[in-house]
């Protein structure tokens, strides 16, 4: 999918599976749940940044890593947008080449650096160490909790969507994951699954997700900090805490920047009503081949498009299950439930 979208709707997803299967952990992701959701997306994709600079109006445009010709905004010229840091310039390219693996894990590491991998069957445990170092190094809040759990449901649903791992069953237009059927991904996740099923509120989400604090512990999991705790006892390799300062500056430019991309997604994805029909931009109907909205909701609808989407649910919670099974501090969150307002009412009102 755009990434955003995707990674959003997998996460609400599985949150919504942690609920049902009444994981102890489902109380901290709702209360937290614009860090739950920015731990799904900014978790990850530390590319996250301009990819140019719109020579007409000076604005940053584009996205990371993603060659751009012409302005967006203008059509006009563009040049090269850097991130500079302690006297030097960072091309988004370099910025993903030093920090991608170390945040997706099992898969996008340079070549370099591929024996960094960690195989799929250490995740749980990988995830589980990040954990317990969370609660027993990084204070007592749950906010940073809900953020890990974000960034294990980006982890999974990568994978799987991405071929990495097996698990989705998906054949859409031309394949799984690829450039032409994304823009069917994207708009029937956001309209016909996200506002029409689900009702979400999409620029609220987008918007609260982009506006919350960066969490120490990423540094930790991404191994750009001093060795130390469980992950270090278990995972002793990749460690680079010279990497630190250019990291938490990383993470604040994504923020930044997708405060600035939120509103242009919105009026990217949104439609247009035309007499009794509603039709996407002329953009991402030429980048999905010429497809009208209501035909890419009838491809979606023939690829089984939401059975997936249950697939990915599921594969998520299934890792947030290993993690709560070998963290014990995990396992006593919701062991004692709070009474309810018809509880305090039986209790409290006047009764003759």
């Amino acid at each position: 999918m755009s990434g955003i979208v995707g990674h959003t709707m997998y996460a609400v997803l599985a949150g919504m599976a942690t609920r049902h299967r009444k994981l102890p952990i489902a109380p901290l992701i709702y209360r937290h749940s614009p860090s739950y959701l920015c731990g799904a997306y900014l978790g990850c994709d530390i590319q996250t940044m301009p990819e140019a600079v719109c020579v007409d109006t000076g604005l940053h445009v584009g996205y990371g890593t993603a060659p751009l010709q012409h302005s967006p905004l203008t059509g006009g010229a563009v040049r090269p947008w850097s991130l500079e840091f302690a006297g030097k310039s960072f091309r988004p390219r370099d910025i993903h080449s030093l920090f991608y693996g170390r945040s997706h894990l099992v898969f996008g590491w340079t070549s370099a650096e591929r024996e960094q991998t960690v195989p799929w069957d250490h995740l749980p445990d990988y995830c589980t160490a990040v954990v317990q170092d969370a609660v027993e190094m990084f204070g007592p809040g749950q906010r940073q909790l809900a953020y890990l759990f974000g960034w294990m449901a980006h982890i999974v649903s990568d994978s799987l969507i991405k071929s990495v791992q097996p698990g989705i069953d998906l054949n859409l237009l031309d394949g799984k994951y690829t450039p032409k059927n994304r823009p069917v991904q994207d708009l029937f996740s956001f309209h016909e699954i996200g506002v029409k099923e689900l009702h979400l509120n999409w620029a609220a989400l987008l918007g609260e997700l982009a506006e919350t604090p960066i969490e120490p512990i990423q540094l930790h999991y991404m191994r750009a900090a001093k060795p130390r705790g469980e992950l270090a006892a278990h995972f002793s390799n990749a460690w680079s805490p010279q990497l630190a300062p250019l990291l938490t500056v990383v993470l604040k430019e994504n923020r930044r920047y997708q405060a600035i991309r939120n509103p242009r997604l919105l009026k990217r994805y949104a439609l247009k009503k035309t007499g009794r029909r509603w039709d996407c931009s002329e953009e991402l109907s030429q980048q999905a081949g010429g497809l009208s909205y209501s035909e890419m909701v009838e491809l979606a609808e023939q690829a089984d498009f939401r059975h997936a989407m249950w697939q990915m649910g599921e594969a998520i919670v299934t890792l947030f299950e290993q993690v709560i099974e070998r963290t014990p501090p995990l396992q006593m969150l919701g062991s004692e439930s709070s009474p309810t307002w018809s509880d305090i009412t039986s209790r409290w009102q006047k009764h003759d």
